[in-house]
């Protein structure tokens, strides 16, 4: 089976680079109320809005391409930019089944391994069908 790579769901990535916008908004603001008590040159003003959307600009290009939520391969799985997901890989022949559950009113997938440890992962935070996500963690649970 070929390996499969689930990235961070769109709504997901416009969060993060709004929030990053947000937050070079504030610190505009801050540094231009600075500015006019410290009587700063406007220059200074500029460049640091510059250098803002050249950051808000690589964090958009960044997270949009290069957040991988779940990566399925021949060996095992791996979560990765997840806090709280649980245990963020193991091999398939450590897994004893998947199922789906409902987390903090979250619809999850749940991959509970034989030694009683879980990962998590809420399938609202993947891009793509959550069944075509399911589907193949199911056929490569049946494939080991």
């Amino acid at each position: 089976m070929p390996d499969t790579t689930y990235r961070l769901a769109k709504h997901i990535v416009a969060k993060i680079v709004g929030l990053s916008l947000a937050l070079v908004g504030v610190l505009m603001v801050v540094l231009t109320l600075v500015a006019a008590f410290a009587r700063f040159r406007p220059q200074v003003l500029v460049l640091v809005g510059l250098l803002g959307l050249v950051i808000v600009i690589g964090v958009a290009a960044y997270a949009g391409r290069g957040l991988t939520l779940v990566r399925f391969d021949d060996v095992g799985y791996r979560v990765r930019t997840r806090r709280g997901s649980g245990v963020r890989s193991a091999r398939w022949a450590d897994v004893k089944d998947a199922v789906t559950a409902e987390v903090d009113g979250v619809p999850c997938v749940v991959i509970r391994l034989r030694d009683g440890r879980s990962t998590t992962i809420p399938v609202e935070l993947l891009d793509g069908d959550r069944n075509e996500f399911v589907h193949d963690l199911r056929s490569r649970l049946h494939a080991r």
